[in-house]
């Protein structure tokens, strides 16, 4: 009988890309009782040896920035001229993870008391299974790997089947900073084997990106281990924005676009709900359309493609579903798909869409579209758009377009999201936690916040004196 076969099939023209072996559950098991034999010695390393090792990595890493843009673009769809900007994000976290990592594992002293010596130490969890997302597949991944080595973990990641090809560039990458053997592995495994070794005892650590559906799954798995490791999970997302009357509109526009659109709107904090304050209304809905018609649908291998195909035909289908049925409930579109030809039924290959008279019995302003696609509503006021934000089972981010930071603040306190942004959206800051609310999901990383979730505290209450 031949060994199951991983196949990777590229949005590109449908073909096979790659082809990689599907590990078995003996295999799995073998690699994990590696990382956790690997994570004793790691674990004693110290945490500047570690900062040097972990520079070298991103070093070898930012140097491919070419072959990531062609990885990234055969494997998943986006356009090849927006390739190098993940390797700009990468970096961006990746040195801000390592500057960082001394204070942030530092013991926390717990003040002075006569007689007594008292701390907190973070140890590390011990074997981190990584599971990453395929829409920023080295971002997604980047997030939780290099904060979980540098906090003294192992890692084993089992990247998404369509990017799997990352996993091999970040095993390489690695092995040029000069990195222990096991300390970081990987496998391509099924989602019924991923189950088994979330069971089995070895994961000290889950870390997953990807859907709420999924989410709920890694949790089962969770729930049946003979231990209780660990969760840190980013799912789902319907991220709204709200566009106040003293708007610099032009820039509202423009961001909220790119928000929505950018990887074809294949991002978990995309803008996918926007509502708009009626004295501004009809003059950034005309801006949007301008805008969206001018995006070139087209290969991700082409440079003048701006608009990428989505990641496989049957979420092109999903989306088109959710459009469709918004406009057979009394929805507008304004983009007029001849405008991009390209578009076929029965491919990745979508026309964007924005729609107007929208209200919330549709599921393209309740469920997550993910893709290029948003409904935009006109409020009356801050209130009548902040009731708007938080209905909804999500909770990751929210955008405030103003020049008030006072109104964005306040606007912010009242809002079920995990980052307010003003002025700007679809962004990841590392010195900020990354985090959500609601079925968005659990847990936090990057930042300081990030090392604590990869870390256990351990308190020493040390009696210094017995006289």
């Amino acid at each position: 009988m031949n060994a199951p076969v991983l196949k990777i099939i590229t949005p590109v023209d449908g073909s096979v890309y790659a082809e990689r072996p599907l590990a078995s559950e003996a295999e799995v098991l073998a690699t994990l009782e590696k990382a956790k034999a690997a994570q004793r010695d790691w674990r004693e390393i110290a945490v500047a040896e570690r900062e040097t090792m972990a520079t070298a990595f991103v070093d070898a890493m930012v140097a491919d920035k070419d072959k990531v843009a062609e990885l990234i673009a055969w494997q998943m769809g986006r356009p090849i001229r927006y390739g190098h900007g993940e390797m700009r994000g990468f970096e961006e976290r990746a040195r801000h993870m390592i500057a960082i990592a001394a204070k942030s594992l530092a013991d926390i002293d717990a003040g002075p008391k006569e007689g007594f010596k008292r701390y907190i130490r973070r140890e590390p969890l011990g074997v981190c299974l990584n599971l990453p997302a395929w829409n920023f597949p080295y971002m997604t991944a980047l997030n939780a790997v290099l904060p979980a080595i540098l906090a003294g973990n192992t890692v084993v990641m089992k990247h998404s089947s369509q990017t799997a090809l990352v996993a091999e560039h970040f095993a390489a990458s690695f092995a040029k900073g000069g990195l222990p053997a096991d300390v970081f592995q990987f496998v391509n495994m099924t989602h019924e084997t991923t189950d088994k070794v979330i069971r089995s005892g070895l994961v000290d650590q889950v870390g997953f990106t990807g859907s709420t559906a999924g989410g709920r799954n890694i949790m089962a798995s969770v729930a049946g281990a003979r231990n209780f490791p660990a969760t840190c999970l980013e799912l789902g997302g319907k991220d709204p924005a709200y566009v106040r009357p003293d708007v610099n509109l032009a820039f509202a526009v423009e961001n909220i676009v790119d928000g929505g659109f950018f990887n074809s709107g294949q991002s978990c904090c995309a803008m996918e709900r926007v509502y708009v304050h009626e004295a501004v209304y009809d003059r950034f809905v005309e801006g949007v359309v301008a805008t969206v018609n001018a995006y070139k649908l087209g290969s991700p291998t082409d440079p003048e493609t701006t608009l990428g195909p989505v990641v496989r035909a049957s979420a092109a289908a999903f989306i088109q579903g959710q459009i469709d049925e918004a406009i057979r409930q009394g929805a507008r579109g304004l983009i007029d798909a001849k405008h991009f030809p390209e578009a076929k039924a029965g491919t990745p290959y979508l026309a964007p869409q924005v729609l107007v008279d929208v209200d919330h019995s549709m599921r393209v302003m309740m469920e997550e579209t993910f893709g290029p696609a948003f409904g935009i509503m006109k409020v009356k006021s801050d209130a009548e758009a902040i009731q708007l934000m938080n209905d909804s089972e999500f909770g990751l981010t929210a955008a405030i377009w103003t020049e008030d930071v006072a109104a964005a603040e306040a606007i912010g306190d009242q809002i079920e999201t995990g980052t307010v942004f003003m002025n700007r959206c679809d962004y990841v800051d590392p010195a900020l936690a990354w985090t959500g609310v609601k079925a968005t999901g659990r847990g936090a990383s990057l930042s300081q916040v990030g090392y604590e979730q990869l870390t256990r505290p351990k308190s020493f209450h040390l009696r210094t004196k017995t006289d």
